[in-house]
């Protein structure tokens, strides 16, 4: 076999899938403009360098399970308070995961809370590569109490511990037997000041009683996720209000929205 029939094989097997696609072609790049072989080589590893992190944030992208559509250029900044305009850049950054600060969003239905928590996710795996994860609650505590029937607590919860963010949705709708709210303090106080968190509730904290029933276990939780937390109060007009607003205004047309289900 000769060197150039081996090359393919060798970088096969060194796994730079990229180098082996592009390298011929940058060879004859490199040879009509005379590069030297520092920069030959320099863009092939810059081409796969690139890749390589495309290919990561596309599996971050897939493993979050971030619902289709909620991003940063769909959402309608207008019609959020000034207030959350303002400290959105900075969330987007990601400085709250280092200092392992939770985000907590409230509002009544319809304002945007999801949609919010989802986009600043999509932010922080794009251009950060974080390992992120979003769930309603409901299904979180799903999740848990199977793992708990089957002895298995310790071993979802570090599966999740591999999530720099878990975004909790919609927690204000989880009505938990005991059993149910048990697993979920256990969560939250196991990320306690070590993981973020990013929570969406229409419930205030003068109401989550009817999450976790028992006052002290009530108050010990709203206590761990306040101690570092930006709390965004989302008291904006409901988005299927300004939607059907819209409509009204614009009798004529006939294109959707986009803006159902939104929390």
């Amino acid at each position: 076999m000769s060197d150039m029939n081996s090359l393919p094989v060798m970088l096969k097997s060194l796994r730079l899938p990229s180098v082996q696609h592009h390298y011929e072609r940058i060879a004859c790049q490199a040879q009509s403009e005379e590069w030297s072989y520092e920069r030959y080589l320099k863009e092939l590893i810059e081409i796969e360098m690139g890749d390589r992190t495309d290919r990561r944030i596309e599996r971050l992208l897939k493993r979050s399970e971030l619902p289709e559509g909620k991003t940063l250029a769909t959402l309608d900044l207008k019609l959020f308070p000034m207030q959350v305009r303002r400290q959105l850049p900075s969330l987007c950054e990601g400085g709250f995961m280092e200092r392992t600060e939770n985000i907590l969003a409230f509002g009544l239905p319809g304002r945007g809370k999801s949609h919010l928590a989802a986009a600043i996710t999509r932010e922080l795996i794009v251009k950060r590569g974080c390992p992120a994860y979003f769930t309603s609650t409901h299904r979180l505590v799903e999740r848990l109490l199977v793992a708990k029937q089957r002895l298995e607590l310790e071993k979802e919860l570090k599966k999740l511990d591999r999530f720099e963010v878990v975004v909790l949705d919609d927690i204000g709708y989880v009505q938990q037997s005991r059993e149910e709210m048990e697993v979920l303090f256990t969560f939250l106080a196991q990320r306690y000041e070590r993981r973020s968190l990013i929570i969406t509730s229409n419930l205030v904290f003068s109401e989550w009683d009817k999450i976790f029933k028992d006052p002290m276990t009530t108050a010990a939780a709203i206590d761990r996720l306040v101690h570092h937390s930006v709390i965004l109060e989302l008291s904006n007009e409901s988005y299927r209000a300004q939607a059907a607003k819209n409509r009204r205004n614009k009798p004529s047309s006939t294109s959707s929205t986009g803006d159902d289900n939104v929390r």
